[in-house]
């Protein structure tokens, strides 16, 4: 089993920068398949970016292509979302989730594990 804990959300202007990290106590994220998922008020959670065991082809929300850059540090065993020229329609408690297997998915339902979240408000 897994424990995931997200950190460096936080309150920012439209435009600004943040960087969301994910560490892994229990077993090596090598493991597993990473994602990052987001949950706004009063709507559905959405996926945001996942990304393979090996790190390759990473797979983004069309919201967020060209903005936001997930990546993985398995020294680390940690995972980052870099969220770059945010967005007031951005605010929302993001969350990382661990899935065991191969290949990438961009279904929740198919993560075994989850982070407690941490909260991302943009004012405009």
């Amino acid at each position: 089993q897994v424990q995931l804990g997200e950190s460096g959300g936080g309150l920012v202007q439209a435009g600004d920068s943040l960087r969301l990290s994910c560490a892994a106590s229990g077993r090596t994220l090598s493991s597993y398949g990473m994602g990052w998922f987001r949950q706004a008020p009063g709507k559905e959670r959405e996926f945001v970016a996942v990304l393979s065991r090996s790190g390759d082809n990473p797979i983004y929300t069309d919201s967020v292509k060209g903005r936001f850059s997930i990546s993985r540090d398995n020294a680390k065993n940690t995972v980052h979302l870099q969220m770059n020229s945010l967005k007031p329609e951005d605010t929302a408690v993001y969350y990382c989730a661990a899935r065991i297997g191969y290949g990438v998915t961009t279904s929740g339902s198919t993560y075994n594990y989850w982070g407690q979240g941490t909260q991302v408000t943009v004012s405009s």
